[in-house]
């Protein structure tokens, strides 16, 4: 079946036309050839049938001569001289007639006196000494060579030749010829056998049609091989550019692909997939899929529903060092044009910067919800923390003496104070953060900022370093709402660091210089993995007194500059919070 196939795709890869313009160019070629080497071989058959003929009357004539030499003796005898002559192979008849046709000798003796020639020019042959030859047939089918030409054997002029003519007494029939007796010119006909030519030429003629019809084919064969030859270099040099291209496409696609051919061995495996499954290239090629593999990744190939298309689910694939990954993965089947199964593809993507992003507009969504709740509870708080503090400030000043209720009336004063100042915080992160960019130096602000806790972390022996690695220019920034962004950071880093410790500021440029970077680093308590998913959530602190919006703040302000933050954090080591701020002049907004 395969080899059947294979050779249908060999015919089909062949052009009609190339057929057809390979025996429109050889086969006159080789017709002509074929024609010309027919017509060469009977050109030197007549060639060497008349040479033959002319050799045998030649000999006649000298044979004849002698005789003639020798009459005074006993008399020469023409026809048995004839008679003898046409014993030789191959002669047919040989014959001697007068320019009227009337047979003088012949090999037969019946056809004595009979008529010969007429259907030639007697006169006109009997004129020449030159040798004429033609086909001819007998009644039975037979085919004969026929040379003939005047007969001379005395070898004197054309014309009359002196000779006697007398009658055998035994036969009527019978002739010889002497000297003395004169008679007209005679013309001698050869007639030489052609059934051993003629086998010859047939044999000769099939063996030069044979050899036609293999040059033909050899020809033909050598235009498809030329052909072949040439397709076979184009379709390679195609292929190795589709090659080229399929395995850069392969290499370079933002995807993981895996082929698995139909005996489960891996054929092709890219660099997403390495980087994601933690497999390198080298080790994965031509091993067996399943030895290699997530058992998550085997179940989509033994799917059941793969082959009614293509299977796309999301999964969890525990990788080789333990993590859990979450994929989109496709898995379809191989086929061929035939529809040949092949093998399994699998196409797969982590999505964990999906779900991040997911979980980020889920956060967004709550926190949307939340803003709008908590500026419409802060309108409705400010108005009685308000009177409270009202009512606070009367009873302290209209009851001055009683110290207990002084002490009573300053804390209320004070939590309506900080009540306010939480419900002051809740309405700005509330609200949309507007920003006024402008022209600013980035290291001015960190210097400025820094200068206004330096007594705070003197008090608690912290030492600040700042360290600008990189020469920035000004850039479009909210001075004022920056400030308050590193303000915050400094004084969450101060309050980590109980026993003191070091305050780092970094100020620097990425590598492709788009962002222009800050960061913050401490050396104080550190925050817990588990709650460092949620620092920038509303009201999540770690903090007896904090609100738990300042970071909430801070990443609404770094947002709105279209920023990006990350934190770094170890329990007991410290914590780092590098800010991201594009460099690009967007104006203001």
């Amino acid at each position: 079946m395969a080899n059947k196939t294979k050779k249908k795709r060999f015919l089909a890869g062949i052009p009609p036309w190339i057929f057809i313009g390979a025996v429109v160019v050889l086969f006159p070629i080789f017709t002509f050839m074929i024609t010309e080497n027919l017509n060469r071989q009977k050109e030197n058959t007549v060639r060497l049938l008349l040479e033959k003929g002319t050799a045998l009357i030649r000999s006649f004539e000298a044979g004849t001569r002698t005789g003639m030499m020798g009459r005074m003796r006993s008399g020469f005898k023409l026809q048995r001289l004839l008679t003898e002559t046409a014993q030789l192979p191959d002669i047919v008849h040989l014959l001697v007639v007068d320019t009227n046709g009337v047979i003088l000798a012949h090999s037969d003796l019946s056809q004595i006196g009979k008529k010969y020639g007429n259907d030639l020019d007697l006169e006109k042959i009997s004129a020449t000494s030159s040798e004429q030859w033609r086909f001819k047939s007998y009644p039975d089918g037979k085919n004969i060579f026929e040379v003939f030409r005047r007969f001379a054997p005395a070898g004197g002029p054309m014309g009359k030749q002196h000779g006697r003519m007398m009658f055998n007494p035994n036969s009527k029939h019978h002739m010889h010829m002497q000297q003395d007796v004169l008679f007209d010119p005679q013309i001698i006909f050869v007639g030489l056998d052609m059934e051993t030519i003629e086998a010859a030429q047939k044999a000769d003629a099939r063996h030069t049609v044979v050899m036609g019809i293999i040059l033909l084919l050899i020809g033909f064969a050598g235009i498809i091989f030329l052909f072949l030859t040439h397709s076979y270099r184009t379709t390679k040099a195609s292929l190795s550019r589709v090659k080229a291209f399929s395995d850069n496409l392969v290499e370079n696609v933002p995807i993981g692909l895996i082929a698995v051919d139909d005996n489960q061995k891996i054929v092709s495996f890219n660099n997403v997939a390495e980087a994601v499954l933690g497999i390198s290239i080298e080790k994965a090629i031509q091993e067996n899929a399943k030895e290699i593999l997530p058992i998550e990744l085997l179940n989509q190939i033994d799917n059941p529903d793969i082959k009614q298309g293509i299977v796309e689910e999301e999964i969890d694939c525990i990788v080789q060092d333990g993590r859990s990954i979450p994929l989109q993965v496709s898995a379809t089947l191989l086929r061929d044009e035939d529809q040949t199964f092949l093998g399994h593809v699998l196409l797969f993507k982590d999505l964990s910067e999906v779900q991040a992003l997911r979980r980020e507009i889920a956060r967004n969504q709550r926190l949307a919800s939340i803003g709008r709740l908590a500026a419409g509870v802060a309108h409705e708080i400010r108005n009685p923390l308000s009177s409270i503090k009202g009512f606070a400030t009367y009873f302290k000043e209209r009851y001055p003496e009683n110290k207990d209720d002084q002490q009573t009336a300053d804390i209320m004063i004070q939590e309506v104070e900080r009540l306010n100042r939480v419900v002051g915080q809740l309405l700005e992160f509330a609200r949309p953060i507007n920003i006024s960019r402008k022209p600013t130096s980035i290291a001015a602000i960190i210097e400025d900022s820094l200068r206004l806790v330096e007594r705070e972390a003197f008090k608690k022996n912290i030492k600040i370093e700042t360290r600008f690695l990189s020469p920035v220019n000004e850039v479009f920034i909210d001075p004022d709402r920056i400030n308050q962004v590193l303000l915050n950071l400094y004084l969450n880093a101060i309050e980590a660091m109980e026993n003191g410790g070091r305050l780092r500021v970094v100020l620097f440029l990425d590598e492709e210089k788009k962002w222009i970077k800050i960061s913050v680093k401490d050396t104080g308590a550190g925050i817990e993995n588990e709650e460092l998913a949620h620092i920038f959530d509303p009201y999540f602190t770690t903090k007896p007194s904090g609100t738990g919006l300042g970071l909430a703040i801070v990443h609404n302000i770094i947002d709105a500059h279209d920023g990006k933050m990350k934190v770094e954090s170890s329990p007991k080591k410290g914590t780092t919070v590098t800010l991201f701020l594009p460099i690009s002049n967007r104006g203001e907004s």
